[in-house]
Parts: structure tokens; C-alpha cells; sequence
């Protein structure tokens, strides 16, 4: 299994690049929001990438506080088959080349998107937390920005 400081753990990194939308979960410090999106991920840089519109709930939101956790999940009704992964990081905006950058994460696995006018987003996982019961029942892997 390899590792690094900035790189998430193999089957963590194997786990998101089979699914396509994750849940985003976003704070105020008043009231609490959620939103499905689309994401690519950037395994080099470790950041999900994303779009959406600066005028959505989520994104303002996320404005006034930039920490968000997120989740991916598969689903199964069967026990021994349950995986997903929880996030906590921040969210930014890419700026100059880096949106560059990350508008070519997004459009590579969704060409489609290039007729669509929005902005792009990133996440940047601080902390991810992976269940696999088909590692054993209530396997969990964990993953720290600062490990």
C-alpha cells in the first residue's frame, strides 16, 4: 500500500476514482447545508475538484466558512459490502493557472461540462476516514493531512 504525506492511502484513492458525486456538507456557523456534485479527482495534487455556480446556497455558505466535510458512498444492502469514505478539508477557489489546472481535472472526465458556464471548486481533504467491510466488519482507514 503506498503513501505519502500529501497522497491518501491506495484503496482510498482507488475507492474514489470509481464513483463520480459526492456529498458536500457546508456551515455558516448558522445553519447547515448540503449538495451533490460531481467531482474529479486529482490523485498528484490530493483535491477533488468540482462545479458549481457562485450564487449556490452551498457556496455561499462556504464563503463565510470554507471548512466542509464531505462523504462517498456505494450502495449496498448487503453488510459485508459496505465502503465509503468521509471527508473533512477546505474549500477553495482556484485562482489564474491553478483554475486552469483544475478546470482540465474536471473536463477530462467530464467533457461534456466544457458547454456549461460555471466556476470551478476545489476541496482539499485535512482528514478521510475510509470504511471496507470487506476488510473485516467496521474496518476503518484514516488518512491526516499532518501525519
Amino acid at each position: 500500500m503506498w503513501q505519502n504525506k500529501f497522497m491518501l492511502f491506495e484503496p482510498m484513492v482507488l475507492f474514489i476514482r470509481k464513483h463520480h458525486v459526492l456529498t458536500l456538507a457546508v456551515t455558516n456557523n448558522l445553519e447547515i447545508w448540503v449538495a451533490h456534485c460531481f467531482y474529479a479527482y486529482d490523485a498528484v495534487l490530493n483535491r477533488f475538484v468540482f462545479t458549481s455556480d457562485d450564487n449556490t446556497r452551498h457556496v455561499e455558505m462556504a464563503a463565510i466558512n470554507n471548512k466542509v466535510a464531505a462523504g462517498i458512498a456505494l450502495e449496498t444492502k448487503v453488510v459485508g459490502n459496505i465502503r465509503g469514505i468521509q471527508i473533512s478539508g477546505r474549500l477553495e477557489k482556484p485562482e489564474a493557472d491553478d483554475y486552469e489546472k483544475a478546470k482540465r481535472t474536471y473536463l477530462k472526465r467530464f467533457p461534456y461540462a466544457v458547454l456549461v458556464k460555471t466556476s470551478f471548486w476545489v476541496l482539499y481533504p485535512e482528514h478521510v476516514k475510509m470504511t471496507d467491510n470487506r476488510l473485516g466488519f467496521g474496518k476503518k482507514l484514516n488518512w491526516n493531512e499532518n501525519q
